[in-house]
């Protein structure tokens, strides 16, 4: 069956179903160290874990900066019939992809302390924060490559593979946390090395792939092109803004945890608050950029009616996944976090209480990651750029600041939400000025080409 005849359902079933399956299961890299660390070394360990998040998520933003933005222009150009100018694509990208990891886990290393204490590491919190820090930087440049090739994998019309090589790093993951947490013993180290290790096991997975041509896109000297890297960077943009909010708000809270007197309870609380966020936001995040080579796709042949059918469907599977997601969370949350916190009783009912209130930013959360990945998909970067930044900077710390002083018991938990609805908002004013016209006639015979380039 042709791509331009193919149902809006297994488009969705092909694409955004392996991919959010395959982040969700990234996003375990990092719970899972939380349940070992909880369990195996207590909450204070836990706390130190959680100053660390940011640099995990800043490290995600950075390969998505990188692999969505070039994903975006490989689905393009293979949808306008240009496949030397995919590969070409592709294998810049590769350089960038190396690059930026050699050069974030160097830098990371040199300035490790003064990272960790601008992070929020207390006196207690440093030694630990330190050395999961280190573990973590020095295998970073695998995480990026891990995280590029996944995106070209889906982009070159093998999303099942993509999905598998996430799933068994995550895998792998939790194996060897055990190993190196109670045979081996080495206590915070373990975790951090486990966790660093997990994308090594993805890449193996994913080169085969491209170094035997089994699809479009293979491994060819690399030749540099500056047009290419400003439009990686303007379509990579709204990504790593919308997974770098992530990193972002959790700075901010430990911050204002602090201030606000929670303390190290606190920070604990809101660790494992953020690995059910985690959990939420990455499954919005693969369905989203599951769908992105679809999308990138009937762009670049002019088939809006097809991506209007594509993004009615996703937004009513957005927002069921929202209301799913808190219907457990709410009902269900406190057994969750006792995954992770079990020598505090107060601690757990804590988090689970706050868990309630913080998680009614889910639907407007999911819908505006939606928004975004169409929009970022199609090259209106500038728009979904506005969008991804209401997310995550202004209105997040204005919450933070605003609401505690008016409501003092649970103002700091509503933060997020409040970013959200404001964002979603502004995102039905940018979306509605989107022409969405039928397919001009000289694009027809581009689509025509689209389907003889996936088939």
């Amino acid at each position: 069956m042709k791509i331009t005849e193919t149902k809006t359902s297994f488009t969705i079933l092909r694409y955004v179903i392996p991919q959010m399956i395959g982040l969700v299961f990234n996003s375990i890299y990092f719970i899972v160290d939380g349940i070992f660390i909880g369990n195996r070394l207590g909450s204070t360990a836990l706390a130190a874990a959680g100053v660390a998040v940011p640099v995990v998520e800043i490290t995600i933003a950075l390969s998505m900066l990188i692999s969505v933005g070039t994903g975006i222009i490989i689905s393009t150009r293979l949808g306008q019939g240009d496949e030397n100018g995919a590969v070409a694509v592709f294998n810049f990208s590769n350089v960038i992809a190396l690059a930026v990891g050699a050069a974030f886990a160097v830098l990371g290393n040199i300035f490790i302390v003064p990272l960790a204490r601008f992070l929020g590491a207390t006196d207690v919190l440093l030694g630990d924060t330190v050395t999961y820090l280190r573990y973590f930087i020095s295998f970073s440049p695998f995480l990026i490559f891990s995280f590029a090739l996944g995106t070209y994998a889906r982009n070159d019309q093998r999303p099942t593979l993509a999905m598998a090589a996430l799933t068994i790093g995550s895998l792998s993951n939790i194996l060897l946390d055990y190993v190196f947490m109670y045979p081996l013993n080495m206590g915070m180290a373990g975790a951090a090395l486990a966790t660093g290790l997990g994308p090594v096991f993805s890449v193996l997975i994913l080169l085969p792939h491209f170094l035997r041509k089994k699809g479009k896109l293979f491994f060819r000297r690399p030749s540099f092109s500056m047009s290419t890297l400003v439009k990686i960077g303007q379509n990579g943009t709204p990504a790593f803004v919308a997974e770098f909010s992530l990193g972002f708000v959790t700075l901010m809270y430990n911050i204002f945890i602090i201030r606000n007197g929670l303390g190290e309870d606190g920070l604990a609380a809101y660790m494992v608050i953020g690995y059910a966020a985690l959990i939420c936001l990455t499954a919005f995040l693969g369905a989203s950029q599951g769908v992105q080579p679809a999308v990138s796709f009937f762009s670049g042949a002019g088939e809006k009616g097809k991506i209007r059918e594509l993004f009615k469907a996703m937004l009513l599977f957005t927002a069921a996944l929202g209301i799913v997601f808190y219907g457990l969370l709410f009902f269900f949350g406190k057994n969750f976090f006792s995954i992770f916190i079990r020598d505090n009783p107060p601690l757990l009912q804590f988090a689970a209480d706050n868990a309630r209130i913080y998680f009614l930013n889910l639907l407007p959360a999911g819908i505006n990651i939606l928004m975004i990945s169409f929009l970022q998909s199609m090259e209106r970067s500038a728009e979904s750029l506005v969008i991804s930044l209401s997310r995550s900077t202004v209105p997040v710390v204005l919450g933070l600041i605003v609401l505690p002083l008016l409501f003092p018991d649970t103002g700091l938990w509503l933060a997020v939400t409040f970013a959200e609805v404001l964002t979603f908002a502004l995102g039905i004013i940018v979306w509605k000025k989107w022409p969405l016209r039928k397919q001009p006639a000289q694009n027809r015979k581009a689509a025509a080409k689209m389907d003889e380039v996936l088939l």
